[in-house]
């Protein structure tokens, strides 16, 4: 990249060009769907085999990887969804050419069955001997799993996974009892995994070929990386595509303004990568499932509460086998204008309310201190400018506006779109193709999900 180019640049060019590369339709239905994809319940069947997957490039990857009972194997493995308090248990089989087994920090795993390993018992390369492991999920939070056997090839491979543990008095059908943690201050409106990753690719190629006695895991060097088992553009399509059978998981973020969003980050690699958020900050409120907390009372946020102990950043560095809670709350607040359109006669004359004193409208999540605002630029006409997919022809959250034939369509709310991102612009690529890598879209829908009045 050449240095006279800058970083806003090279931004707004990658922007343009992930908004034109994503294909028609792409854009899932949101708002109600606001739980993570995994598999629920307290017994689980696992099977370690070995498959491909597709990266952003056109590419086919060997990988080796962990199969719901009967299910395709995927990467990641299957997000497990379990309830405070269960007994859990995963039962292991293995059709890799080596041993393998599972580890889960942060819970007393019980391992039986199999044959004796470093870590914990093993799943020997039989396909049929079986490990049983067994845990309580004692307390609420955002986990992880992965081979304890021969770490540095496995979980390379793919061997790797989440648990999210639900706590006590959570009711999937009822939004008012979610949480993070049990605790108010860990409420939220949508929930999101963001499982990072990477993988270098002459292992991958040695492995497919058998050629183990070759693999050198100490010159490793990643030319993939991935959220939730994708690279980018694929990141933003759909849970469960027909052409992605072994990556089945979205990481296509979607809020209406003045939202809390839960953001679950894992750490999945072995690298550390820089996950950032335009926009505005997150607050972390949890690390490695304990909440960020002392007991010395809540601070308030822009919007509702979080732990006394909770850290605001835009970026959070995601580290090897670490996982990171976050409240994420986008609102538009201070930037000097009206994003509702403070030209439109109807809407100057709402009348806006502020019964808690938090600065925002108590219905539409406007902030009251910019309403009526004009925008503070001339918009270019039609013919200077490029139409990404998600340009809903106007710069105002939930107001359409006119497009040339054929543009546009993938933002029928006509919300608000923006990366989230590595911050490490290496990772922001497709085996040196750009953009791609460790990036997703991001899209804000005025309150409601729909058109503002």
């Amino acid at each position: 990249m050449n240095s006279f180019i800058s970083k806003q640049t090279v931004w707004c060019l990658t922007l343009a060009a992930v908004l034109l590369w994503l294909p028609a339709g792409a854009a899932r239905a949101m708002h109600g769907n606001a739980s993570i994809a995994g598999v629920t319940g307290t017994a689980f069947q696992f099977t370690a085999k070995a498959d491909h997957i597709t990266t952003g490039d056109g590419n086919n990857v060997f990988f080796w990887g962990y199969a719901n009972g009967g299910g395709e194997v995927q990467y990641p493995g299957p997000t497990l969804i379990v309830n405070d308090g269960d007994t859990v248990t995963i039962t292991l089989v293995n059709r890799l050419p080596e041993a393998t087994s599972l580890v889960i920090p942060g819970f007393a795993v019980t391992a039986s069955g199999g044959q004796p390993g470093l870590l914990t018992r093993e799943a020997p390369p039989d396909g049929i001997t079986t490990v049983t492991y067994t845990f309580e999920a004692n307390r609420p939070g955002t986990f992880t799993y992965y081979s304890g056997t021969h770490s540095d090839l496995q979980v390379e491979m793919g061997l790797l996974g989440a648990i999210i543990v639900r706590p006590s008095g959570y009711v999937a059908a009822d939004p008012m009892s979610w949480t993070a943690y049990g605790d108010e201050r860990s409420a939220y409106d949508q929930e999101y995994l963001y499982l990072l990753s990477e993988m270098d690719l002459t292992i991958h190629k040695l492995a497919e070929q058998g050629l183990f006695d070759q693999i050198d895991t100490t010159r490793f060097w990643p030319v993939y990386w991935f959220v939730n088992g994708r690279t980018a553009p694929d990141t933003m399509l759909d849970d469960d595509v027909s052409w992605l059978p072994h990556q089945p998981y979205s990481a296509m973020t979607m809020m209406n303004a003045g939202e809390r969003v839960l953001m679950r980050m894992i750490g999945g690699g072995r690298d550390s990568h820089p996950f950032h958020t335009h926009g505005n900050n997150f607050d972390q409120i949890a690390r490695d499932g304990w909440l960020l907390d002392e007991g010395g009372g809540n601070r308030a946020a822009e919007v509702g509460f979080i732990p006394d102990k909770s850290v605001s950043d835009f970026t959070q560095t995601v580290s090897p086998g670490g996982t990171y809670d976050a409240i994420f709350v986008w609102t538009g607040k201070g930037l000097g204008w009206d994003i509702y359109n403070g030209s439109d006669a109807e809407h100057m004359m709402a009348v806006l309310t502020d019964a808690n004193g938090d600065g925002f409208d108590d219905t539409t999540f406007e902030y009251i201190a910019d309403h009526g605002k004009p925008f503070p630029v001339v918009l270019p006409g039609q013919q200077e400018v490029t139409f990404g997919a998600f340009y809903s022809g106007s710069p105002f959250l939930g107001a359409a506006g006119s497009l040339p034939p054929g543009e546009g369509g993938n933002n029928p709310n006509s919300g608000f779109a923006y990366m989230w991102h590595s911050h490490n612009e290496k990772e922001m690529v497709n085996n040196d193709i750009f953009p791609g890598g460790l990036m997703t879209m991001v899209i804000v829908d005025a309150p409601g999900g729909g058109v503002m009045p």
